[in-house]
């Protein structure tokens, strides 16, 4: 009598590449939205959506508009995280890679108050819009890591953290390189009346095809094991917070350093870069504005171009994408922990460093934005996997969100305003900006030395 062994059919996976291009496109759309918005709200936003304003006030309107989204991110994380804890991860991703992106292809659609009627709904609409596009963003990061991380095979999950972090040096290159396209071929009077639109309209494209691929996938091992075993926390957040406070307050200092470092790196260094390094040339740029200089308020900057200090930015983001994918290996092979020890130390030399490498001419410049975006990808890299290692399965959507998003609000909201007020209160010197990266920096190296490593945690049994 003989008898057929029965066939056991493997659990479907996702394959390395759909992983890949999963976890990056929504970070990419994160980090392209950012840089998208930033220059819009510099360049036209002022005069398009704010029109019975002063200049000044305007512009100040156009940037309180752009913080409105690090309001939302902590909410959006909560809402998410919910989600992402409860429903599982590849139909939160979704939802939060699609109220992102309609809402940045809508801010593209916008009448402007210009138009007669809608003086008052079109800054409405906008802010309501980046509200959304906050919300999105503050489900989309953990989403991604998560994704990555829990499909990751043994011993590679540092290696595979660093995909969705990719997103950053992708989205600032495309960003600012069509920013660059849009300079050089249309007139400054079009790009105002419809090139700004452009970028916001192209990340259509983005969405369509990060939707195409995450509707594809199948639910992570981690998070499947979670639903087989009964163990889905019913409120991720209350649960998360009674069992791992001590890590959200760690992760969310441990990534401070990298947020406060980011932004100096591209929206301060931006703005120092192209204000006037003297008098004569402001008051010259003013003039050819047509624009009323006041020389008691003027702070020197460097001086360069706008188009010549953005080129010399992008070189130093391709040291940020390198060192990204050279930070997962490094923290695969000497742990997460002390790798980022190290490099949080170098961010603390760095910090002090400002004065004599901003003094340097144009090589002291560069060397500037090489070290600071090498520094950059090497500290962002492994935080793909040290956040969502420090929580449980069942609540690790919902915890590695809070840390990351009210890290951001601690580091990435208020760095900008903080370092252009240094450098205001200096008289034009960064000594003070770069002693604020420094601080930053201490109180991300204290987070560490409290922490434990994380390598070797169980990934996927480990529940809360």
């Amino acid at each position: 009598m003989s008898t057929t062994a029965p066939v056991i059919t493997p659990a479907p996976a996702n394959t390395r590449g759909r992983v890949i291009l999963a976890s990056l496109i929504g970070t990419s759309i994160e980090f392209y939205d950012f840089y998208v918005y930033a220059t819009a709200a510099v360049l036209v936003f002022p005069s398009l959506f704010f029109t019975s304003q002063d200049p000044t006030t305007a512009l100040l309107s156009s940037f309180a508009v752009f913080g409105v989204a690090f309001i939302a991110r902590p909410v959006g994380s909560i809402l998410f995280g919910h989600f992402g804890d409860r429903i599982g991860r590849k139909g939160t991703l979704v939802g939060s890679l699609l109220t992102m992106g309609i809402a940045t292809v809508l801010i593209g659609c916008l009448p402007t108050a210009q138009v007669p009627g809608w003086e008052f709904w079109a800054p409405f609409l906008l802010v309501v819009l980046r509200f959304c596009q906050g919300l999105g963003l503050g489900g989309e990061w953990s989403g991604a890591a998560l994704l990555a991380t829990e499909n990751a095979p043994a011993g590679k999950r540092a290696i595979y953290g660093t995909f969705p972090q990719m997103g950053a040096p992708i989205g600032f290159i495309v960003a600012n390189v069509l920013f660059l396209i849009l300079s050089l071929t249309i007139s400054p009077d079009a790009f105002a009346a419809w090139g700004w639109r452009i970028p916001f309209l192209l990340s259509a494209v983005l969405v369509i095809v990060g939707l195409y691929v995450r509707l594809k996938l199948v639910e992570t091992p981690a998070f499947q094991k979670v639903v087989d075993t009964g163990e889905v926390a019913k409120l991720p957040l209350a649960r998360v917070f009674r069992t791992s406070w001590r890590q959200i307050v760690l992760g969310t200092f441990i990534m401070l350093a990298t947020y406060v470092l980011f932004y100096l790196m591209t929206a301060f260094t931006l703005t120092y870069g192209t204000t006037a390094a003297t008098t004569e040339q402001a008051r010259a740029a003013a003039e050819k504005a047509g624009k009323e200089f006041a020389a008691g308020s003027f702070v020197p900057g460097l001086g360069y171009s706008r188009n010549d200090f953005l080129i010399m930015l992008i070189i130093g983001v391709v040291f940020f994408g390198i060192f990204t994918l050279v930070a997962g290996p490094l923290a695969e092979r000497f742990g997460r922990r002390k790798t980022l020890i190290w490099v949080t130390i170098g961010i603390i030399v760095f910090g002090l460093l400002f004065v004599p490498l901003f003094a340097g001419g144009t090589i002291g410049v560069m060397a500037l934005l090489i070290i600071g975006f090498t520094l950059m990808g090497l500290t962002f890299g492994p935080m793909g996997a040290e956040l969502p290692e420090l929580f449980a399965t069942n609540v690790r959507y919902t915890g590695s969100a809070v840390a990351y998003n009210l890290s951001s609000v601690l580091g990435a909201a208020v760095a900008p305003t903080i370092a252009v007020w240094l450098w205001s209160m200096a008289g034009g010197s960064t000594v003070w900006v770069g002693v604020y990266l420094s601080a930053a920096a201490v109180l991300t190296l204290i987070a560490l030395l409290l922490s434990k490593e994380t390598r070797d945690v169980d990934f996927t049994d480990n529940v809360s």
